[in-house]
């Protein structure tokens, strides 16, 4: 149903209502500002869910025609928060901690969430968290991907069945923690304040964080690779290491080997810099599909709420 549900506010409000009086926990609600520019029914919405009893309604600031082609329209959302009684999470185009901390002052909203984000930069949380800056070189971000290998395997099982069930989530993730990069709000903070950092360009090295392609080491331009056959040699490695050093040895010699010829097929895919996937190279023509079918897929299951406190 999706967005589509925005078109027929009393019947989503009836399915609210329905759920919310059987529910023994909280019932949530995510929309967006409506359906296109020229039907924005967000505070319609609103109401309707919250009189169907809605505990809080998360609003991400864009229609679902812009997809990610705009930036969030956090104006609106704070609009909508200063309307209406029931707790307002805003949504939309959060990377980092200190735009995090500035969407929730400056909107009014009872917490702000972050999907695409935490899915590039998970560690957001312990950022807000701790109000500072959590710049992880390539040997703890290996650290934080293995934990999520350890997360699998207790999950589906350490064996050929658990792999295979996990393959359908691990390299998947690589679409977006290759996105990461070091993002110091000493020299991004005022930028951010202009134009979402997560809608701007990122190539494969920053001059202005003193990184050159020579200074990466291969280890570090493999986690940076948005080549869809990098992200399946990710996943392998990780799945098999018996270490963090071994996983970052591995890492190292499967970026000596193939990294650079990953990286022209990724230029020769015309999608260098992409913005509207979170920066960073791109993956070509071939990737935008699954670029596309992997935000629909993730958007909502890397949603996480970063509450006031």
């Amino acid at each position: 149903m999706g967005s589509a549900m925005l078109r027929k506010p009393r019947a989503l409000a009836k399915m609210v209502a329905g759920i919310a009086a059987e529910s023994e926990l909280p019932v949530t609600v995510k929309i967006r500002l409506g359906e296109n520019d020229k039907k924005i029914n967000v505070d319609t919405v609103v109401e309707f869910l919250e009189r169907a009893g809605a505990a809080a309604v998360t609003v991400h600031g864009r229609t679902a025609e812009q997809r990610y082609k705009k930036a969030a329209d956090w104006d609106r959302v704070g609009d909508v928060a200063r309307s209406h009684s029931v707790p307002i999470i805003g949504n939309g185009d959060i990377l980092t901690h200190y735009e995090a901390h500035a969407r929730l002052a400056e909107s009014g909203c009872t917490a702000v969430m972050a999907g695409r984000g935490a899915l590039i930069k998970p560690w957001i949380f312990k950022e807000f968290k701790e109000g500072r800056e959590w710049l992880l070189n390539t040997q703890e971000r290996v650290g934080v991907y293995r934990l999520l290998v350890s997360y699998m395997k207790e999950h589906f099982g350490d064996d050929e069945r658990g792999r295979r069930k996990a393959w359908y989530f691990f390299p998947w993730h690589f679409d977006f923690l290759t996105r990461y990069r070091p993002l110091p709000e000493a020299l991004y903070g005022a930028q951010s304040r202009e134009h979402p950092l997560i809608l701007t360009r990122q190539d494969l090295t920053d001059p202005r964080v003193g990184e050159t392609p020579e200074g990466l080491s291969w280890a570090e331009r493999l986690l940076r690779c948005e080549h869809p056959e990098a992200h399946g040699a990710m996943a392998d490695a990780l799945w098999e290491a018996v270490s963090d050093a071994d996983a970052l040895a591995a890492l190292e010699r499967i970026g000596s080997e193939r990294v650079v010829c990953w990286e022209e097929e990724v230029r020769a895919g015309g999608r260098d810099g992409d913005a509207s996937r979170g920066g960073g190279l791109g993956v070509g023509s071939g990737g935008e599909k699954a670029d596309r079918e992997g935000i629909k897929r993730g958007r909502d299951r890397g949603g996480e709420e970063l509450e006031r406190g």
